[in-house]
């Protein structure tokens, strides 16, 4: 039987500190895997649950979105995907006498460890502040029905719609999230935000405007297949650990790996893979040229680089035939003589500024451009989450029109998103600025007249909530403030509101920062078995649920575990329900058929989104299809011009004041976006404490910081307001110059509301610029 949970809250600010690791995976993985399914699922339920990870047959794992081929391996998981099995596949219980025996206060005070640790959450909860007359707090047990008057009664009692907030984390399915963006639409809102506003929507925003498409164009297929890999801004050893094994095949098949990144990272310097014994043993080294960028300088460093291309397509002495594809850029695209011209400006002196690379590295890394016919760029958070982050990424795409690496096997854009279906609950129509045809699409299908005006995203929510504007809150999974910036606006944002409802599995600091009313609604999990009563009557029918991975495959998950109590419904269930309670007999949309039967559901994706037709004979296909991708498949750009976009933008990178540093947030290895699983990060060799920042020793040599120290993280903004992360242990660490990180959520208090990426508002929790000031716990 797995061990109980942790009766008291841990101790996080005494971390002990060893060297970083240099590989990733191998034996220790294994190790840690079975450690931790074993202590929350017992023997017999970790190989029940396990074995059907990522299978044909099987469910798709709640963790990253990395997409899987066609022949699959038994054990088709990494580490952190059985961390996140095992959270929710658990067998410890969070019930109404736990609620009882932890008023919320309680639960405030705890940490997100100590929440996650606690288990299943098995009936609905009810919050009322100030009915407790003892002053303490406490959620109660409550009906589906009276769950659902509530939030009928709250939301029928605004103003307007837009006074409500629809938020969908990465997890939800697409039937759920289908049902989710319709609900609200027939509602009258397009307040529909989601975690992609907090993360890839910066890439969505830049990529549309460029190929005409939001989404990654390559393959894994792709990823096999390419000369040369850049990987930039991201961490796979970590956050997508299974990408190492197709990073692993490219390199035995010759490509080449230049990784792009501040901090020096296991998983890409070499791979043990788990899956066979040389690779367990000896390993593959998957780098070969490491450019340590300082923070925000990736834009400076492609602009560099394609400067670099051009001239070398300029000279004579034939090293440069073919640099530029000539052919491609006359056919397919447009912008390129601005582009250009701003490109041959960059500067040499400009560029090591930026970046603090040396001349050397970015000529050889040139050299590798210049040597790939097919080259594939991948990125994640730490090209994103910037002020400039959206021309950075459309700097990403000037480089690879350039050589014509778009609609090119082996080559493309790979941005590499974080959450199992963040991507389809986008393509489900999940966004607060819907395109004008998906909503003719939906007029078209169901007879009503959605919403035409914009709605709020994450960090308009949090203002229209810290302003009274927005009064409900509704959340489809995630927790929306561990993940928030500027965390004590948000929470007091939230705690203006009247109702705040969260779809859940476990507890999270969202459900112990309230409205005046709140509700926790228990769901099932990716894991379990979703019966539903059949629309013919009987027992009951087995549904699936599906999703869209990084690279457009959808495919059908099917849990295959007795639910973690009777008392659960599935996220389409709670959508169909609560649209049936708020909407009445206004609405003739079928919600009573939508619960019972998801077939239903998915027959009206085939007729409202683009790539879905004849939907449930495909998804019945064992590994599903593939959505098409214009620039990929035709090399057609469905853009405002009709072409690919070159671009030119004035090259943007963080100063930094002298005695600051520049601060980016980021995950620790026993960590999945804010679930927190344990209190070690492996591979940079911290154990026993999340409490850190790494300093590169000379940086904190001239701050007087010693290694052991214990700092205050302040950021500093334009706003003047003090923003106050308070005792941290100084790390020593390779580092790049002047900057510094941590873990998120901790430093999620530092990123001012207002610090947002221009286009996109995307929280700029990769560059805050912060001082270190000696903390009392020194």
């Amino acid at each position: 039987m797995p061990s109980k949970p942790p009766a008291g809250d841990p101790v996080q600010d005494a971390p002990q500190v060893e060297a970083p690791r240099h590989a990733a995976a191998g034996l220790p993985a294994i190790g840690h895997t079975l450690k931790i399914a074993q202590q929350q699922m017992g023997v017999r339920r970790t190989a029940q649950t396990l074995l059907k990870v990522n299978q044909k047959d099987g469910f798709d794992c709640p963790g990253c979105a990395w997409p899987e081929g066609d022949k699959r391996h038994v054990a088709e998981f990494c580490e952190n995907g059985a961390k996140a099995v095992a959270e929710e596949a658990t067998l410890r219980r969070v019930t109404p006498d736990f609620f009882a025996a932890h008023p919320v206060a309680d639960l405030a005070a705890r940490s997100g460890y100590w929440l996650g640790q606690q288990g299943r959450i098995t009936q609905p909860m009810l919050l009322e502040r100030g009915a407790s007359a003892e002053g303490a707090e406490r959620y109660e047990a409550v009906t589906w029905e009276r769950a659902f008057a509530i939030i009928a009664e709250e939301l029928q009692a605004l103003d307007s719609p837009d006074e409500a907030v629809f938020y969908t984390s990465g997890r939800t399915s697409n039937e759920a999230a289908f049902l989710l963006q319709l609900f609200a639409r027939e509602f009258g809102t397009n307040n529909l935000p989601d975690c992609s506003n907090m993360c890839h929507e910066s890439s969505g925003s830049a990529l549309t405007e460029t190929l005409g498409v939001g989404k990654g164009s390559v393959s894994l297929e792709d990823l096999h297949q390419a000369d040369l890999i850049i990987v930039a801004g991201q961490n796979p050893g970590t956050n997508h650990p299974r990408m190492l094994s197709a990073l692993e095949k490219a390199k035995l098949s010759g490509a080449k790996i230049i990784s792009v990144n501040p901090l020096p990272e296991a998983g890409l310097e070499k791979f043990r893979n788990p899956q066979t014994p040389q690779g367990m043993l000896k390993g593959v080294s998957l780098t070969d040229l490491f450019l340590q960028i300082r923070i925000g300088g990736d834009q400076a460093l492609f602009r560099l680089l394609n400067k670099l291309v051009l001239e070398a397509s300029d000279s004579a002495s034939g090293a440069g035939d073919g640099a530029v594809d000539e052919d491609f850029v006359r056919d397919h695209t447009h912008g390129y003589e601005e582009f250009a011209a701003a490109a041959r400006a960059a500067d040499w002196d400009e560029t090591l500024a930026a970046t603090g690379l040396d001349r050397a590295d970015i000529e050889r890394a040139l050299r590798m451009v210049l040597d790939s016919k097919r080259t594939i760029v991948s990125w994640a958070m730490g090209l994103t989450q910037h002020k400039h982050a959206v021309p950075t990424i459309r700097e990403v795409v000037n480089f690879l029109l350039l050589r014509g690496n778009i609609g090119r096997p082996g080559a493309g854009v790979c941005p590499v998103r974080g959450h199992s279906n963040v991507q389809g609950d986008r393509t489900m129509g999940i966004f607060e600025r819907p395109a004008p045809a998906f909503l003719d699409a939906l007029e078209r299908e169901f007879g009503f007249t959605p919403p035409r005006h914009h709605g709020l995203d994450v960090v308009r929510s949090i203002r229209a909530l810290r302003d009274g504007e927005a009064k409900v809150f509704f959340a489809m999974g995630g927790n929306f403030i561990g993940a928030s910036p500027d965390t004590e606006v948000t929470e007091a944002a939230m705690r203006r509101a009247r109702l705040t409802v969260h779809v859940s599995t476990k507890l999270n600091r969202s459900h112990a920062v309230t409205g005046t009313r709140a509700l926790i609604l228990p769901t099932l999990g990716r894991t379990d078995k979703d019966i539903q009563a059949s629309t013919l009557g009987g027992k009951g029918t087995a549904q699936f649920v599906t999703v869209e991975d990084s690279m457009g495959m959808v495919h059908a998950s099917r849990g295959n575990l007795p639910p973690a109590s009777p008392h659960l419904l599935s996220e389409p269930a709670i959508v169909a329900r609560m649209a049936r309670a708020v909407l009445g007999a206004r609405s003739e949309t079928p919600w009573e058929d939508f619960e019972k039967d998801y077939a239903t559901i998915r027959d009206r994706i085939s007729r409202v989104v683009p790539g879905f037709e004849d939907f449930n004979a495909r998804i019945a296909r064992p590994g599903g299809f593939t959505l098409p991708h214009a620039p990929r498949d035709e090399r057609r750009f469905p853009t405002a011009t009709g072409r690919a976009n070159f671009t030119a933008a004035p090259v943007e990178y963080p100063r930094v004041p002298q005695g600051r540093l520049l601060l980016q947030t980021l995950r620790s290895h026993d960590q999945y976006n804010t679930t927190i699983y344990g209190l070690d990060d492996r591979y940079r060799g911290i154990k026993g404490g999340r409490r850190v920042v790494l300093v590169h020793p000379a940086d904190a040599a001239g701050l007087g910081l010693a290694d052991g120290s214990y700092t205050d993280l302040v950021s500093e903004w334009k706003d003047g307001v003090e923003r106050r992360a308070a005792g941290f242990r100084v790390v020593h660490y390779p580092t790049a110059r002047g900057c510094a990180a941590a873990y998120y959520p901790e430093t999620n208090v530092l990123v001012p509301l207002d610090a947002t990426a221009d286009t996109s508002n995307t929280p700029a929790s990769k560059s805050v610029i912060v001082r270190l000031e000696q903390s009392p716990a020194d």
